[in-house]
């Protein structure tokens, strides 16, 4: 019986368990798919959405390039990438998962960077929003903004630590495109002349482009957001994420960690959300150890955003391996550094902390610092539907007009 063989009848035998237990729970798969959908259309897809579209669009007008140029030899030191990649490593942070895996292959498509460089580029340009940590996690599951800080510090700078640390991936390779021009304003103005010429789309077909392009992501971004929330629902309803948490709660145990953090760590590697809020509601734990917990599920990002990036990298010949291995480092820099800034940040944190969370109170009121994140989020959750609802028909209407025309 050879490998591949053996791979197959455990894939089918995953799957056929799998069917055989939407049959058996088909209300709760429901629902756990309901919550997903209602994740999607009301914060991920309006939240996601622009950013999606306009960076497509300075990409085809050479923008892009033109940040490359000037930041060639800040980003080519550090990490071994072109210029380019600090405008991914911005946007990434700034829209969170999975945009650094989508704007690194689109570079890769343009041909902007090799393939060793974009596997280094995509490994810590994917990194969770602020809206999330400050908003969702610190105030919506801790009802505490100031734990978003430190969330946010170990989170980002365990990413610029796997940037260092992914810079020797690849050290053999000497495919690495080096651009030994002058890095002057000029010279970034007139590649970005260059690049805008070469693409040569008008801005209607760009932006019509750019939105099909964004919209076919972010439903599939939808649909492994429902797939992970149904999986993750039915693996602990068969028992089997209570299963293996008995063995991650030896290994906590071994570090000192609350074993009750051993299930919501089990749930966050699958889904984020899900774990960071379970996280938040273990009463058996020190706020220390919920921080650290939090900080890993973050930085590990679950199997879910992970699907998403290996769907993204598989339209390219980015492998997804130094991805998934770059996500361990990350999260064992994050919990490190969350431990580091414990200490220094801790008498803020505890300050802030409640006591009890009073019935009726609107958790989103504590956000003094974050009222920018605050009212984006609220205007996510108010109108976020009607704009997801808008842009399908539209992704419909343009889908229809192509057909028509070939």
């Amino acid at each position: 019986m050879n490998k591949s063989f053996v791979k197959t009848l455990a894939l089918a035998v995953s799957a056929f368990i799998l069917v055989s237990a939407l049959i058996i729970y088909p209300k709760e798969a429901f629902e756990a798919s309901l919550r997903g959908l209602n994740m999607w259309w009301t914060v991920v897809f309006p939240s996601l959405l622009p950013f999606f579209i306009f960076s497509e669009m300075l990409i085809g007008f050479g923008v892009v390039r033109f940040i490359g140029v000037l930041l060639e030899p800040f980003m080519r030191p550090l990490f071994r990438v072109p210029g380019s990649g600090g405008f991914v490593l911005a946007m990434g942070m700034a829209s969170g998962f999975p945009a650094g895996a989508k704007l690194t292959a689109r570079l890769r498509q343009e041909g902007q960077i090799t393939a060793s460089e974009a596997e280094r580029l995509v490994s810590f340009t994917n990194s969770s929003n602020p809206l999330f940590i400050f908003g969702a996690i610190a105030v919506g599951f801790f009802k505490n903004p100031s734990i978003g800080i430190l969330l946010a510090l170990s989170h980002y700078l365990g990413n610029i630590c796997v940037g260092f640390l992914m810079r020797f991936h690849g050290s053999n390779d000497r495919t690495d495109k080096r651009d030994k021009r002058p890095h002057s304003f000029k010279t970034a103005l007139q590649e970005m002349h260059r690049t805008r010429l070469k693409d040569n789309r008008p801005i209607g077909k760009l932006l019509g482009d750019a939105v099909t392009s964004s919209i076919q992501t972010l439903l599939m971004i939808g649909g492994f957001i429902i797939l992970f929330s149904v999986l993750n629902r039915l693996l602990y309803l068969m028992d089997i994420t209570t299963l293996v948490s008995h063995f991650f709660s030896y290994l906590l145990l071994l570090f000192g960690f609350s074993q009750e953090l051993s299930l919501p760590l089990i749930s966050g590697i699958f889904e984020i959300t899900l774990g960071s809020q379970m996280t938040s509601k273990v009463s058996d734990s020190i706020l220390w150890q919920q921080i650290a917990i939090v900080s890993f599920i973050l930085a590990f990002s679950g199997f879910s955003v992970q699907a998403q990036v290996a769907s993204i990298l598989a339209e390219t010949d980015i492998r997804f391996s130094p991805f998934f291995i770059a996500r361990l480092f990350h999260g064992l820099f994050s919990v490190i550094l969350s431990l580091l800034l414990w200490k220094p940040l801790s008498p803020y944190i505890l300050a802030a902390q409640p006591a009890t969370s009073p019935e009726g109170t609107d958790p989103f009121t504590a956000l003094y610092l974050f009222d920018l994140l605050h009212h984006y989020l609220k205007l996510c959750l108010s109108y976020g539907p009607l704009l997801t609802i808008f842009f399908l028909c539209f992704y419909i209407y343009l889908q229809m007009n192509r057909w028509k025309t070939n």
